[in-house]
């Protein structure tokens, strides 16, 4: 596949709608990242929302309704656009719903209660869903594994970011990621879409693509990449 090099945020948006799906920052796990097409102007923490990867975390989901941005991919970050989403749905819990999966003993209470909180309060953030849960130092850790599960298994996504509020009403510290269903996200369509693929046809669609991305991608990695 012809990948344009990248020296602006239209043009990251424009090559992720082309290839489908990447992995946020280098391509470490030898799979596909747009990072790597990028040229010398583009450099992370600059503030510049144009050509800082690190903006563009929150800029493609607050600006987009047809790219998902999170922690998708080996438990990292990465985009995958709406195209693709359904595949992945399909290939990681074969179109499930959470509460099947519950049932089933495949998800843990904590999870649940994660998921529940974000279907009744879409767009919450990151540090509300802790408050209201009541998450304390020692369930940090169980915590960040629960919310990043849910995000692998194309449950919840992230749709944007807010500030803290302090007592008096005032913003302050830096802005925390907020949460939504995927499919409030990107509208119910998309899990018409996964419930008519099948599993394993969706994770053989995704591996034809990564190929066509990097011919050298191991079948592991790829595997691991899917994460059926």
């Amino acid at each position: 596949m012809d990948i344009s090099r990248i020296d602006s945020f239209s043009e990251f948006c424009s090559e992720l709608r082309k290839v489908g799906f990447s992995i946020g920052g280098k391509n470490d796990e030898g799979i596909f990242s747009l990072a790597n097409h990028y040229t010398d102007r583009i450099i992370d923490h600059t503030g510049d929302s144009d050509s800082d990867p690190w903006e563009w975390r929150i800029r493609t989901v607050v600006e987009y309704d047809d790219i998902a941005f999170g922690k998708l991919f080996f438990d990292k970050s990465g985009w995958i656009t709406q195209k693709w989403y359904p595949y992945f749905i399909a290939a990681r819990r074969d179109s499930k719903s959470l509460e099947d999966m519950y049932f089933d003993g495949l998800i843990p209470n904590l999870m649940k209660r994660i998921y529940d909180l974000i279907v009744d309060n879409s767009g919450i953030a990151l540090n509300e869903i802790k408050t209201m849960i009541g998450i304390d130092k020692s369930q940090k850790s169980e915590f960040d594994k629960a919310v990043i599960k849910l995000q692998m298994l194309m449950f919840i996504t992230i749709n944007g970011q807010k500030h803290k509020v302090s007592k008096e009403g005032k913003a302050f510290g830096w802005p925390v990621t907020t949460f939504c269903r995927s499919e409030d996200f990107f509208g119910p369509d998309i899990m018409i879409q996964a419930s008519k693929l099948n599993q394993q046809e969706a994770a053989l669609k995704i591996t034809e693509r990564i190929l066509l991305l990097n011919e050298n991608a191991s079948s592991k990695k790829i595997e691991k990449f899917i994460g059926m």
